[in-house]
């Protein structure tokens, strides 16, 4: 199997996005071929979530269909009803041997992008339900774009854009261990006013420009650098992998993702953050034969996370006719700009 690092490369998981560059915000769905073992993590003291509740262990849901990242904070959460109703359409269309009725369970995450200077007048109704829907027909297998697309379209960071990123990686046992974030974090994801990830020494195959980190640290790189209080972040995610977890690993290896937030983004977890992380076993591989194995997933998982933070910033694309936030590129790269977008 050809690997894209994404999370993708994990069998079972399409990926598919919806954006509105006029709004500048977006959705992006997590559809799953079978239902998926999850749980979650939320460590943002302000976070916007949907059906989160039934993930935790004690909880009778065993399975669930999809996960759907967006912006426009808690308006976002509209997305899951469209991501519902794509998947009633596909259910309806399918046998069900027992007679029983299927409901789709979808989970959400949302970040704030309200005050991004795009135009929130879309009137009564949210756009998110609609993109939601959109966003599931599109899902695919195949890679897809990463920076200002989707969930990470109106997205930012105290100092850069912020965008949407994957990554993905094998332990030594040979299971899957795969990310994909939104960045729209309170705090930084590069060091000071340089061109450094914070992510830096986890990078793999110069994926996100290969620089390394610093020869030192500063005082003034260590300076806490946050956007104003009245513009609230988020990082939100998932992390996943094909090795079957009981549904209590799966929110233990959320919490290693959230590690991979903190050494992504600095600070990160504040109290305008609403940092959350899904925890998700395809189930398609061996489960974790000893405990060295269990601990090689859990370490991947930090590192993977917090390489999809560096490349959501460093993917990032200027959107037109606005120059609130540089992004990575402009400032130390080359030029990107994202003109394909609807």
């Amino acid at each position: 199997m050809t690997r894209h690092n994404l999370i993708t490369d994990i069998p079972g998981i399409r990926v598919g996005h919806v954006q509105d560059q006029k709004q500048r915000t977006g959705v992006t769905v997590l559809l799953f071929d079978k239902p998926v073992v999850a749980s979650g993590s939320f460590l943002g003291g302000a976070p916007a979530l949907r059906e989160s509740a039934l993930l935790e262990p004690e909880m009778v849901v065993e399975g669930i269909d999809a996960i759907v990242l967006s912006g426009g904070s808690t308006y976002g959460l509209d997305a899951t009803s469209g991501v519902q109703a794509r998947l009633r359409e596909v259910y309806s269309a399918l046998p069900v041997a027992d007679g029983k009725i299927r409901v789709p369970i979808v989970v959400q995450a949302s970040l704030f992008d309200l005050a991004n200077g795009g135009n929130k007048d879309w009137g009564r109704y949210s756009p998110y339900a609609e993109m939601g829907y959109r966003a599931a027909m599109v899902a695919e297998t195949s890679p897809f774009s990463l920076g200002t697309v989707g969930a990470g379209t109106g997205a930012t960071t105290a100092t850069l854009r912020g965008g949407l990123g994957s990554a993905s990686a094998i332990t030594p046992a040979g299971h899957t261990v795969s990310a994909i974030m939104a960045v729209n974090a309170v705090g930084t994801a590069t060091i000071g006013d340089g061109p450094h990830f914070w992510a830096a020494p986890f990078e793999q195959d110069h994926e996100f420009g290969g620089l390394g980190m610093p020869t030192h640290l500063t005082a003034q790189d260590l300076k806490l650098r946050t956007k104003p209080d009245y513009v609230a972040g988020t990082s939100i995610g998932v992390i996943a992998t094909d090795a079957i977890l009981s549904k209590s690993q799966t929110k233990r290896m959320a919490i290693l993702a959230q590690d991979g937030v903190a050494r992504g983004v600095y600070p990160a977890h504040l109290p305008e953050d609403g940092d959350a992380i899904f925890g998700v076993s395809t189930q398609s591989s061996p489960a974790p034969a000893t405990p060295e194995e269990w601990r090689e997933i859990l370490h991947a998982a930090t590192q993977v996370t917090a390489r999809a933070i560096a490349r959501a910033v460093y993917e990032a694309a200027a959107l037109p006719r606005t120059h609130a936030f540089p992004t990575w590129q402009e400032r130390f790269g080359q030029r990107k700009e994202n003109s394909e977008l609807p």
